[in-house]
């Protein structure tokens, strides 16, 4: 009998502080042998990630996949490149809104989808400035204390 899986969703918090989203995408992730035991005990940290075009490749870098606790020699390394899978019109599509100014890709949230595969929600971003930022705490505060009132 087929256990149900246990919802994984790790997200990328700084990603909605330091950038405008502007698209999303979801993409597959090549991994390696213990990387998905990994993900699944939810040992992921998508702070400093970012995404790299290799070619006409995109690569996930500065991901951290921490290595399986129950893993032997072949475990492992946790800060490699990871190959994202997409289909060719949308990584030219990527790739085209990449070469704009201030532009970038960023990963906003991993997870295991319904047949167990780990995806990777990534977006077309642009930075945001410091007054940006600031504007963005203060709709917050304001959101939450009209929720406090309800």
């Amino acid at each position: 009998m087929k256990e149900k899986q246990q919802n994984i969703r790790i997200k990328n918090k700084k990603a909605a502080y330091q950038y405008f989203i502007l698209d999303k995408f979801s993409a597959g992730i090549c991994l390696t042998g213990t990387e998905i035991k990994s993900i699944r005990s939810g040992r992921v940290s998508l702070g400093e990630a970012f995404c790299v075009f290799e070619g006409d490749e995109l690569f996930l870098r500065g991901a951290h996949i921490a290595e399986y606790e129950y893993g032997t020699y072949s475990n492992h390394d946790p800060k490699r490149d990871r190959k994202l899978l997409l289909t060719r019109r949308e990584l030219k599509k990527l790739q085209n809104k990449v070469k704009e100014k201030g532009l970038t890709i960023i990963p906003v949230e991993m997870y295991i989808n319904e047949q167990g595969f780990a995806k990777v929600d990534i977006a077309l971003a642009r930075g945001k400035h410091y007054y940006d930022k600031r504007e963005t705490l203060k709709k917050n505060d304001a959101q939450r204390d009209i929720d406090r009132r309800d």
